[in-house]
């Protein structure tokens, strides 16, 4: 088991462009990520400047994810959540575009989310469980008791759905999920 993990696939390139293998079961379980991911999503956000998160979903049906940018670019961030957690509200980010191939691995137990930092940005990520309405729930984006240091973008407003608006502070949020006994370590 492991906690966040920034992953930079290796690419083969030559004059044609380049091939990367974006994800081996088999590779991933060296590096300790083997948790079964059954969901493949994807999203476009138009402008610059759009947030999605801070999301997960709650146990019984906890995701972890595998994030990966495959047009434009994003700030992706991962916030521990998890109650008795020495790292509790601390958070890592990480620049992932399609230029740089980088994924995050998001184990459960951590919030997600990602401001684009180009238009048209697309992001595909793989997921451990299946989308349960239920246990859907997520935190404050700019929650200042999290303190992201979201990338300052000259002009922009950030855009928001309705739901992200409405979304709880960590204080208001009584978390489900339970210290594994892994701190969030710097990426």
């Amino acid at each position: 088991m492991v906690g966040v993990t920034l992953i930079e696939p290796r690419r083969f390139a030559d004059e044609r462009g380049w091939f990367t293998e974006v994800y081996s079961e088999r590779a991933f379980a060296e590096r300790g990520i083997t948790v079964r991911f059954v969901q493949d999503n994807h999203s476009l956000s138009v402008s610059v400047g759009t947030v999605r998160g801070l999301h997960f979903q709650t146990p019984p049906h906890g995701q972890a994810k595998l994030v990966r940018c495959i047009r434009g670019r994003v700030f992706d961030v991962a916030v521990d959540v998890r109650r008795g957690s020495p790292t509790l509200g601390r958070w890592v980010g990480a620049e992932l575009s399609a230029d740089n191939g980088r994924q995050l691995y998001v184990p459960i137990g951590f919030a997600h989310g990602f401001m684009t930092l180009e238009p048209n940005t697309e992001i595909t990520y793989k997921v451990s469980d299946v989308y349960s309405p239920a246990e859907d729930g997520g935190v404050r984006w700019d929650d200042p008791a999290i303190g992201i240091e979201w990338p300052t973008l000259p002009g922009v407003t950030p855009t928001l759905s309705p739901k992200d608006e409405r979304l709880p502070s960590l204080g208001e949020f009584d978390s489900p999920f339970d210290y594994d006994g892994i701190p969030l370590s710097p990426l």
